[in-house]
């Protein structure tokens, strides 16, 4: 078997790419390519509409089975190949989107899965809105990143040094003058961003994480991250606990703009004891290694996930999660593995859609349980270390039920042979796009 595989986002200057559109779906596309080489020969392909057709004919020509799988989402999915293809995306919102907004009737998500007939998607959650939209007989596959097996070398591994190595941008709350950043100079250097603070310079090198150590990994820019909420309460929950610390791995490749907005909503709580840290920087795998077992908790408060990497990560090496139960998170995250931040539905826009019309719904987290959810959790991590070690078992345990080798690939094998069936017979899924539409 032949797998044709294709992202945006290329390999090459990663570091310049992030927070860039459909970025991530290069990292998803990294962790499927091993599991992808167990079932058949990898090609990666550049330019879909130049490269496949050719390829999947000379498959033909030879008796071999071929198949294309886009890792991005159908809209952006190439819809007029002769060779089978197959988009592989993420989703988190309530509905597809079900209209051809923009005057582009690939906007219509609908139209371009009944077209393809199948998809794979990363979670249970995001079947159901398939089988919503195009009926329950429409072949859809949830299968998240399978990275459970990688991140085992890391688990139960600790750190030798709390110290983390970072080449880039820290910006540390309790060495920062936080007033230079309060709302009314803001608005006063608006439309241009403030400076960032003058000695962010002295905390490269080396970051000392003592304490009890909340990790959350985010695109500032990603409205759905909720950053400052996760910032607000953790400043109410820890405002005399020195040893709590927030680490913020910023995941863009230029966030300083956004920078002195985050540090005026630490100012605007008051003062406090608690530290908040700001990295920008590329971190090479040791260097990500060292963060990851230097953290306590992994933290999401995310309004909605398609799968969520590196939450997935941090668990499946063993760092239980204060994260809320919801979409994707629905499939990994319980209390057994968790503290779960409440959540619940509040309308929503489709991220993409440039009207932002409301026409799906979100999830909108609960302050005051995110506030419990960070206290609760740091009384664990400091006096109740045999909870703790049990909860971190259970997130191994949860996410290798989730995204493990073992797990996913007779399950990607089944699809991929199913799917190889179905075009070899001219066979294809022919949904109502009426089915679920609203």
């Amino acid at each position: 078997m032949i797998l044709l595989v294709h992202t945006s986002t290329s390999a090459d200057n990663i570091p310049q790419q992030l927070g860039r559109p459909e970025y991530s779906y290069r990292f998803v596309l990294r962790e499927f390519m091993p599991l992808l080489k167990q079932l058949g020969t990898v090609v990666e392909v550049a330019d879909p509409a130049d490269e496949v057709d050719p390829i999947y004919r000379d498959c033909l020509a030879r008796g071999e089975s071929c198949l294309f799988l886009c890792f991005l989402p159908p809209n952006k999915t190439p819809i007029n190949l002769d060779c089978p293809t197959i988009p592989v995306f993420a989703w988190e919102f309530e509905t597809l989107p079900n209209e051809a907004f923009g005057g582009k009737p690939r906007n219509d998500w609908r139209r371009i899965l009944a077209k393809l007939g199948s998809a794979i998607t990363h979670s249970s959650y995001t079947v159901e809105c398939v089988h919503a939209q195009l009926g329950n007989d429409f072949p859809v596959a949830s299968i998240p990143a399978p990275l459970w097996d990688r991140m085992q070398a890391l688990h139960n591994t600790p750190s030798p040094s709390r110290a983390l190595t970072v080449n880039g941008l820290v910006v540390d709350s309790t060495r920062t003058d936080l007033s230079a950043y309060c709302k009314s100079k803001l608005l006063a250097a608006a439309p241009d961003a403030l400076p960032l603070p003058p000695n962010f310079h002295e905390y490269q090198g080396s970051i000392n994480l003592d304490g009890v150590v909340y990790t959350a990994v985010l695109n500032p820019y990603d409205a759905r991250k909720d950053w400052p909420q996760m910032i607000n309460a953790f400043c109410e929950a820890f405002r005399n606990t020195p040893d709590a610390t927030l680490l913020i791995k910023l995941t863009h490749h230029d966030p300083a703009d956004l920078i002195p907005e985050m540090l005026e909503a630490i100012y605007t709580m008051g003062p406090s004891a608690c530290r908040v840290l700001l990295v920008h920087a590329y971190l090479e795998e040791t260097q990500y290694n060292a963060l990851l077992r230097n953290t306590t908790y992994a933290l999401s408060v995310s309004r909605g996930e398609g799968q969520c990497l590196p939450l997935m990560e941090y668990m499946s090496a063993g760092v239980p999660a204060v994260a809320c139960r919801h979409t994707s998170m629905l499939d990994y995250i319980d209390d057994d593995c968790a503290f779960v931040i409440d959540s619940s539905l509040q309308i929503g826009a489709w991220p993409h859609d440039q009207r932002q019309a409301y026409r799906t719904l979100r999830q909108r987290v609960h302050y005051q349980s995110l506030v419990n959810a960070y206290r609760c959790s740091y009384y664990v991590a400091r006096h109740e270390p045999e909870v703790y070690r049990s909860m971190s078992e259970a997130a191994v345990g949860s996410l290798k039920r989730y995204c493990s080798n073992a797990v996913l690939l007779p399950r990607l094998r089944q699809f991929l042979e199913e799917r190889i069936s179905s075009s070899s017979t001219g066979e294809k899924s022919t949904p109502s796009l009426s089915a679920g539409a609203t």
